[in-house]
């Protein structure tokens, strides 16, 4: 399946030597494959429920994340991580995810534009368009 996010080789090798090991109880299944499918998630926004089969069982790959969440495991591998490699010159968070409620998709009464009631009653708007800019390119690299 293409569309399947998958740790490459080289970023397993940086990740593996910071799992917890030696833990009690039933062995984990496949790391690599958990930790892909929880990524998939994190990366798409989708259900844990609706993790593609490809992955493993949806309760495993929530179960681990959130058990690692609640026992610090993934703080501390992002720690270490970070502490590993230089820091780059330019950084760059992007926030675009909005979520909106499933009724917020329309409005009452219909699609359309209407008339606000100051400009129905000949008075000023209160308010200017403003046009949203296409961005056509990034000037960072």
């Amino acid at each position: 399946m293409a569309h399947l996010f998958w740790l490459s080789d080289k970023a397993w090798a940086a990740i593996e030597p910071h799992l917890p090991q030696g833990l009690p109880g039933k062995p984990r299944v496949d790391d690599r494959r958990v930790i892909s499918g929880i990524l998939h998630v994190l990366k798409t926004g989708c259900r844990w429920r609706d993790v593609p089969a490809a992955y493993g069982p949806p309760t495993t790959i929530y179960n681990r994340f959130t058990r690692w969440s609640y026992r610090g495991i993934w703080q501390r591998m992002f720690e270490r991580l970070a502490a590993a490699g230089p820091v780059p010159e330019e950084l760059c968070l992007d926030s675009t995810h909005v979520k909106a409620h499933r009724s917020a998709q329309s409005t009452k009464g219909g699609l359309g534009r209407k008339r606000s009631g100051s400009r129905a009653a000949g008075r000023p708007a209160r308010s200017m368009h403003w046009p949203m800019l296409k961005a056509e390119g990034s000037p960072l690299p």
